[in-house]
């Protein structure tokens, strides 16, 4: 590691994204020893002279959230302890961003602004994460925050399946925006679901707004958990007259199976969470790692971020 003037590490929460990164930047992985105790404490030990060097730390906060956004905090501090020049916290699914605010008087936390103050207090200079649930959370951080988009690698793909020309179609209002970008990108017509949330679990879809009859359609989404939104709102697209429906999001968390036998022909995802095998059919993943490869060697040399989407 002495030829590399910064140091890239990873968490336990993505191993393979992690050496894909370190193999975009050229760099082998920085050497750490990451333990749990008998109780289930967690336990860091940097295994590499991080003094004066810029340090990159890799943790998604998915699957395992609670565990894995305490262990990157340790690690931090670690590093931190260390006595690393700065640390950039590299966050591809940023965990606890859907509580980004209270709503109706609701006596309930704003979660995703909580995790911010803890980045911040266990010693992170910047983070760099991917398709936030909403932009409003990089005003949580009082350090910069770099935001990458998956938009780019998720039309490449949907492309290159033969889905072109489509229509957009946002699930729910609160995918309008990022629709629109998709639409923009894909030079596309746009149309939109009214759909509002029942409870954590349920959904109730309304009105299909915008013309679908005959076309081939491209569902788009940050992130699918359950899915329920997705392919209710398939169904209202097929009952419409669509065509081929296909869907993108930048998150796969897939927390209740798969869409196999749905009205979703394919769905595109990313890598910024571990994929899992049972979700394998109709599901594409895309790599994200040559993106943040390409962000942090910017990162490390003043360069630009907002240029990567240009």
């Amino acid at each position: 590691m002495a030829d590399h003037p910064f140091l890239f590490f990873a968490g336990s929460s993505h191993p393979e994204l992690g050496k894909q990164i370190a193999k975009g930047l050229g760099a082998p992985l920085g050497k750490v020893s990451i333990s749990t105790f008998p109780d289930g404490e967690i336990g860091i030990e940097i295994l590499e002279n991080v003094r004066g060097r810029d340090a990159f730390v890799l943790q998604t906060i998915a699957r395992r959230p609670n565990h894995y956004l305490l262990e990157l905090l340790i690690f931090v501090d670690a590093l931190k302890r260390a006595s690393a020049r700065s640390i950039t916290a590299v966050i591809p699914y940023f965990g606890y961003a859907r509580q980004d605010r209270r709503e109706g008087g609701k006596r309930v936390p704003i979660t995703a602004k909580l995790v911010a103050h803890l980045l911040e207090a266990a010693g992170v200079d910047r983070v760099l994460v991917m398709d936030l649930h909403t932009e409003q959370i990089q005003g949580f951080f009082g350090i910069p925050v770099d935001h990458l988009f998956a938009r780019p690698l998720l039309l490449d793909a949907v492309r290159q399946a033969g889905l072109n020309p489509f229509t957009v179609v946002a699930p729910d209002l609160g995918s309008i925006k990022l629709a629109r970008a998709f639409a923009s990108s894909a030079k596309a017509d746009l149309a939109f679901i009214d759909k509002r949330r029942v409870n954590a679990e349920r959904v109730q879809t309304g009105a299909l707004i915008g013309n679908v009859k005959d076309r081939d359609l491209l569902l788009v989404d940050d992130m699918v958990s359950t899915g329920d939104t997705l392919l209710r709102a398939a169904e209202v697209c097929r009952e419409r007259g669509a065509n081929r429906i296909f869907a993108a999001a930048t998150h796969g968390i897939f927390s209740s199976g798969a869409i196999e036998g749905s009205a979703i022909e394919k769905m595109f995802v990313t890598n910024t969470i571990p994929f899992l095998p049972e979700v394998e059919n109709g599901v594409e993943v895309v790599s994200v790692a040559p993106l943040f490869s390409q962000a942090l060697d910017a990162i490390r040399s003043s360069g630009s971020i907002s240029s990567l989407h240009d």
